[in-house]
C-alpha cells in the first residue's frame, strides 16, 4: 500500500475533507487529492506536517495499513482435528494488543 492510500485511510478516521486538509497544508486541493489517488508523489516538505495533521508518526504515513491478518485454513483430517487459524501481525504494538484481548476472551471463557 502506498503513501496515498494511507492518506486516503487516515482521512476518513477524521472530519476532514480533501479540502480541508489541502488548506491545512496551503496547498491546492487538486494537489492533496492527487496524492491520494497516487497520481503524483507527496513532496517531502509537507511528510512532517501530515503526520502532524493525522496524529500518527512519519512512518506511518508508509506503512500498510495490514497490521493484521488472519487465516482460517480447514483441512478434512481423517483424525477429527478441526483446522487451523493464523495470526500474521506485523507490528509489537498490535501483538500486545491482541494478546490482551485473547486473554480477556479466554478468562472470560472459563467463568
Amino acid at each position: 500500500m502506498g503513501v496515498g492510500n494511507n492518506l486516503k485511510r487516515l482521512r476518513g478516521k477524521t472530519k476532514y475533507s480533501n479540502q480541508d486538509i489541502a488548506d491545512l497544508l496551503g496547498i491546492d486541493r487538486n494537489t492533496y487529492a492527487n496524492w491520494e489517488s497516487e497520481t503524483t508523489d507527496v513532496k517531502s516538505q509537507y511528510i512532517p506536517k501530515l503526520a502532524e495533521i493525522f496524529d500518527v508518526k512519519i512512518q506511518d504515513l508508509f506503512d500498510s495499513e495490514r497490521k493484521l491478518e488472519i487465516s482460517n485454513n480447514t483441512f478434512d483430517n481423517k483424525d477429527n482435528s478441526v483446522g487451523l487459524i493464523i495470526f500474521n501481525i506485523s507490528d509489537k504494538e498490535s501483538v500486545d494488543k491482541f494478546n490482551s484481548k485473547l486473554e480477556d476472551l479466554i478468562n472470560s471463557l472459563k467463568k
